[in-house]
């Protein structure tokens, strides 16, 4: 397996950059961060495939008003080399001290099959995980460096929401649409236990590959995400890899 991590190009910095400042435009006063992270920020990022991953810091709960244009803002944005835009947004107390299952004032997603938004949630038990890699691999657009505004995640937190979805996906391994990313982000999971750090779906595959040969839907997963060919990944492979990052992940908790 020769895959290395593809380089975001110029354009999609150049969409990032653009998108937070017309954030920083409607937020105003109350804007504290804007970070970008996931693929644009570790490198793996792909065009016409991968999203640009932002995350909002603001002082006070979002208005409707601004929530509003916060989701056209990411419904009309020229996406250029981007496929989609995931926004989160989150308060300053939120960001600083996370909690296990933390409030989101604002999610706006925007992808190939349509646009989710969610404003005021309560509750999201993934935002930790986003919390914590924005924390440790983003890049601030506005604002201060990302540690100065995200607060440290417990890193047992991380990995018991990785093992929550792998043993999720563990009755999935049908699904063929979402086979490469289950096993990609398996491979996230279990490297993070291993060695505390997050890294890209590329790194992670190459890390998973060398520490067990065996595993063979970790090659065809990264020749699916890094080439954008639907080479068939069988389910038993699929579960190999999810009960080998079970495994690993168990050992560590």
């Amino acid at each position: 397996m020769n895959a290395t991590a593809p380089i975001a190009s110029v354009a999609v910095h150049t969409t990032a950059q653009w998108l937070a400042d017309e954030i920083a435009e409607i937020v105003q006063g109350d804007l504290r961060a804007v970070i970008v992270h996931g693929s644009v920020a570790t490198g793996d990022f792909l065009p016409g495939r991968s999203d640009i991953d932002l995350l909002t810091v603001i002082d006070a709960a979002l208005p409707q008003d601004r929530a509003g244009a916060l989701e056209r803002l990411v419904r009309g944005a020229d996406l250029g080399d981007a496929a989609g835009i995931d926004l989160h947004v989150v308060t300053a107390a939120v960001a600083a001290a996370p909690q296990r299952t933390p409030p989101v004032e604002l999610h706006v997603g925007r992808y190939p099959s349509g646009v989710e938004v969610t404003h005021r949630v309560a509750a999201d038990a993934d935002l930790p995980v986003e919390l914590a890699m924005a924390r440790d691999g983003g890049r601030a657009l506005h604002g201060p460096p990302p540690h100065d505004v995200i607060g440290e995640i417990p890193a047992a937190w991380v990995r018991d929401r990785g093992r929550h979805w792998l043993t999720t996906w563990q009755g999935l391994t049908d699904d063929d649409e979402h086979a490469a990313h289950m096993v990609l982000t398996a491979c996230r999971i279990w490297r993070f236990a291993a060695e505390g750090r997050h890294c890209g779906k590329v790194d992670a595959a190459i890390w998973a590959a060398a520490c067990d040969p065996s595993l063979v839907a970790i090659g065809v997963a990264l020749y699916r995400y890094t080439t954008g060919e639907r080479e068939h990944i069988e389910p038993s492979a699929i579960g190999q890899v999810l009960d080998k990052a079970l495994h690993a992940t168990a050992d560590t908790v």
